[in-house]
């Protein structure tokens, strides 16, 4: 591993700085490309435009049509994370906005697939629906669209997803990924698009006369759900972004928040008053996105729509109960991809370019989550594979994949398709992730196909894992405080939370808990405790480390301690 530490312009440090920004966050703000203290006001009237998101006009003609007529409107979800919440964010809104007769349906992940489908679209006409709405998918789906049209529907289409060449023939696209549109949020998630839509709906409807500026409804109680949707689906965190999660954030931290989160931050042990975006992260988006993995997503969309505070509560816990089974099967999974792939290199050799792991056994449910350990272990673009579930489809593997920087994963697998007509079956994605069906007879051919295009793709130095930091830390600012004041700002992808690097003296190490390295450190002269989870392997006594700041508790008193990231040996 290589430590780097960022570049930070020193005049936008420094121009930060006189406008009354934090002398260290100034530092971290100009290393992430921040130039001036505008561009952190994270206010509504900073939001991008809806007018500027090719689509969103025309959406909001077709909804408020259909309202005016009194048609049923249909959601068609996607199963994680950002679908649920863009599905609770559409049917929330439409409600808000008027709309009387609101449905939904969500995929199931082992007999459906993933997206709009032609079986999904007569599910939608047999449920009496006369407008079909996709959130977080739809981009792929031309056979489930032309169905859906077919079937006399009104389809119109709302994703964030890559477009393959061929567009659906929907109704109307919101996507601003889609050919011409010139929205700059490129990285806008799911959710993002569906809270846009409402808000040119709101405005059409303002035009048309159903209400006046002063008695419009509000839809900024849905940003808290536009924030969870946005940091649990691991998208860029431009500008526009940042401001959708701190606004989200504003509101959660102030109580105003829909029963369901409240009650997933209760289950997962964590205060929203405190809230910040690691929460979104690591607890409650897992939490919804075990229902998902292992379950059927109606669970985590019905946690976030009930307004029933004990309805919230048991719905809570029942999604708590199912990530813990998640995070047993991970685990199983996990080691058992670890041996796969370490048997495909001696142990003195070098990963593959590019990893493919199957073994019978695996879930389905959790091969993203797993893909993503051994790609963080290996930093190799990886695919782990698991048997459909699906019946009549046990023939097929469903496979999803993680990327490192510099490897466009959705990309990699347009190409394998292009020189391997036949090989997949069906793929999609982002540069960082994407998933893929391969006959089991044709992995063979898949991985080889892969790894080729890898071995094209990457060079020695995109191989090597690099860890970007942002240097040394200066001792005054190793205080509770300071964690509290970096906590709370708007970290994630994109975006990263800051993490300092330095050489340290370790004055002792133990492993505690049989996989967890815990630290005595001396940093610049004074002691301070750190944590490497997941690591057991000792140090040197003297060591480059990567570190972020944390604060644990004991006996009342709050003490800084270091969460190691990496080391430089």
């Amino acid at each position: 591993m290589k430590i780097i530490a960022r570049e930070v312009p020193p005049r936008a440090a420094w121009a930060l700085e006189q406008a009354g920004v934090h002398p260290l966050l100034a530092r971290l703000y100009a290393a992430r490309g921040v130039c001036a203290k505008e561009e952190l006001d994270d206010g509504l009237a900073r939001l991008l435009p809806p007018e500027g998101l090719k689509g969103a006009a025309e959406a909001a003609v077709l909804l408020a049509d259909a309202m005016a007529a009194g048609k049923r409107l249909c959601i068609v979800a996607d199963y994680d994370c950002d679908g649920a919440t863009a599905c609770a964010v559409g049917l929330r809104g439409l409600r808000l906005l008027g709309a009387q007769r609101l449905g939904y349906i969500v995929p199931d992940r082992v007999i459906d697939g993933y997206g709009l489908t032609p079986p999904i679209a007569q599910r939608v006409k047999d449920s009496g629906a006369d407008v079909l709405i996709t959130v977080d998918n739809g981009i792929a789906s031309v056979a489930g669209v032309a169905a859906a049209q077919a079937l006399g529907l009104q389809v119109l289409v709302t994703d964030h997803h890559l477009p393959a060449a061929e567009l659906p023939a929907a109704d109307v696209i919101v996507n601003p990924n889609q050919p011409g549109c010139g929205f700059e949020s490129k990285h806008i998630a799911g959710v993002g698009v569906m809270f846009y839509v409402l808000l040119a709906l709101r405005s059409e409807l303002r035009a048309r006369g159903v209400f006046d500026a002063a008695s419009q409804p509000r839809l900024d109680p849905l940003l808290p759900l536009v924030a969870l949707g946005t940091v649990a689906d691991v998208v860029r965190l431009d500008a526009n972004n940042r401001r959708l999660v701190a606004q989200g954030l504003r509101r959660i931290r102030a109580g105003a928040l829909p029963a369901g989160l409240a009650g997933l931050f209760t289950a997962a042990g964590r205060q929203a008053r405190a809230a910040t975006t690691f929460d979104f992260g690591f607890a409650l988006g897992p939490r919804i996105n075990a229902a998902g993995r292992l379950a059927d997503m109606t669970l985590g969309i019905e946690c976030l729509l009930t307004d029933d505070a004990a309805r919230a509560d048991e719905l809570a816990r029942t999604l708590d109960g199912i990530n813990r089974e998640r995070r047993e099967i991970e685990g199983g999974m996990r080691d058992q991809a670890f041996l796969i792939a370490e048997s495909l290199f001696g142990e003195a050799d070098a990963p593959p370019p590019a990893l493919c792991v199957f073994d019978p056994d695996f879930h389905e449910g959790v091969v993203g989550i797993v893909a993503s350990r051994l790609k963080d272990r290996l930093h190799r673009p990886t695919f782990v594979f698991a048997t459909s579930q699906a019946p009549g489809k046990e023939h097929e593997l469903k496979g999803s994949g993680r990327s490192i920087p510099g490897f466009h994963l959705r990309d990699a697998l347009d190409l394998v398709a292009k020189r391997h007509p036949g090989v997949l079956l069906r793929f999609g994605g982002h540069a960082m992730a994407a998933g893929c069906t391969v006959e089991q007879a044709q992995l063979e051919r898949f991985e080889q196909a892969l790894s080729q295009v890898a071995q094209e793709w990457l060079d020695a130095a995109t191989l090597t894992r690099r860890l970007d930091t942002d240097g040394p830390l200066a001792p005054e600012y190793r205080r509770a405080d300071m964690v509290d004041t970096l906590h709370r700002e708007v970290w994630g992808q994109g975006f990263a939370p800051p993490t300092f690097s330095e050489e340290v003296e370790v004055l002792s190490q133990r492993l505690v808990g049989e996989k967890h390295l815990a630290l005595k450190l001396r940093h610049q002269g004074q002691p301070v405790d750190g944590i490497w989870f997941g690591h057991t392997d000792p140090l040197p006594a003297r060591v480059k480390l990567a570190f972020r700041l944390d604060a644990d508790e004991w006996q009342g008193v709050r003490r800084v301690r270091f969460l190691v990231e990496g080391a430089e040996l």
